[in-house]
């Protein structure tokens, strides 16, 4: 092979590397953009819980109860006279988990010790404002519902 035949040769091998390249950098970018495109169509959303939900029926909490329920953060309150109304189970001071205290006729913070009587009420602590009431109804089928996204205030009850 002569030397003009060995840089044509080279030259082409060259050409041909850099048309790969080329082409393999055009493909990638190529998938990334379809790739981003898919992500850009599909909906992104965020699932929360539902502020409405059923707790159950009236006859499943005794009178002068107080019952927690972890997933909704929500307290269900019986009075003795049989009424209805539902807490909110989150702190108004940094938004810790109160517990009920039944010994001690109260709900206490485990984080900063404020401490909220059987109606939210504040009565110890730094919490600044009582604990929210939520909405709470009875659907024709006897069950109880919980609307978080309703705020009341703490003289509206469930009367069953």
């Amino acid at each position: 092979m002569s030397d003009s035949a060995q840089q044509d040769s080279a030259f082409y091998s060259r050409r041909q590397f850099f048309v790969v390249m080329g082409s393999g950098a055009l493909a990638v970018a190529t998938v990334g953009g379809i790739a981003l495109t898919g992500e850009f169509l599909e909906p992104n959303v965020l699932y929360e819980p539902p502020n409405k939900f059923l707790v159950g029926t009236p006859d499943q909490y005794p009178l002068d109860s107080v019952f927690f329920m972890a997933k909704p953060q929500i307290f269900i309150i019986r009075e003795a006279a049989g009424y209805f109304y539902t807490l909110s189970a989150v702190c108004t001071h940094l938004g810790c988990i109160v517990n009920w205290k039944p010994q001690e006729g109260a709900i206490a913070c485990p984080c900063h010790g404020s401490r909220f009587n059987k109606t939210g009420e504040v009565i110890a602590g730094p919490a600044p404002k009582p604990l929210n009431h939520f909405a709470m109804s009875l659907t024709v089928d006897g069950y109880l519902q919980v609307d978080k996204g309703i705020l009341v205030d703490p003289e509206v009850i469930l009367k069953v």
